[in-house]
């Protein structure tokens, strides 16, 4: 005849013998399968997050490339023809260089836009094309123009 203690003894050990087993194989592709998908939400937020800050960028530097223009005409007492009259010209009264060469160009490595006289009135235009370097577009490819 067996002791009550023992039968109370073996249980405790076959629980905690049954906590070790470990995990199945579908317990172990289930948490594949999440952490797969938050990599991939994560992973297209920072893509996306790229895509806004070189745009975010861009109107940002379309505003100084602007704002430098209207010095080189205070300076000089015209607009220069091109941008590059930023980075080196022999104009009287040229206290450039008001730009270094990569910085009259977005953040996509296109040179900005510019025309004398701009449109409607305006003194210049200064445009950037976007993210796919075409006129128009939406989004982180819409054009960036000065205003």
């Amino acid at each position: 005849m067996r002791h009550p203690r023992l039968k109370q003894r073996a249980r405790p050990r076959l629980a905690a013998s049954a906590l070790q087993r470990g995990m199945s194989l579908i317990e172990i592709i289930i948490v594949i399968v999440l952490i797969g998908g938050i990599l991939a939400l994560v992973g297209s937020r920072l893509v996306g997050g790229k895509g806004r800050a070189d745009y975010n960028l861009a109107k940002t530097q379309v505003g100084i490339v602007a704002g430098k223009v209207d010095s080189y005409q205070i300076d000089t007492g015209r607009y220069p023809t091109t941008l590059m009259e930023l980075v080196q010209s022999d104009a009287p009264g040229w206290l450039g260089p008001y730009a270094k060469d990569n910085e009259v160009k977005d953040p996509w490595g296109t040179a900005f836009e510019y025309r004398v006289p701009g449109t409607d009135g305006k003194p210049f235009d200064l445009v950037s094309l976007g993210a796919d370097r075409k006129p128009g577009g939406t989004s982180t490819d819409a054009d960036i123009t000065h205003e």
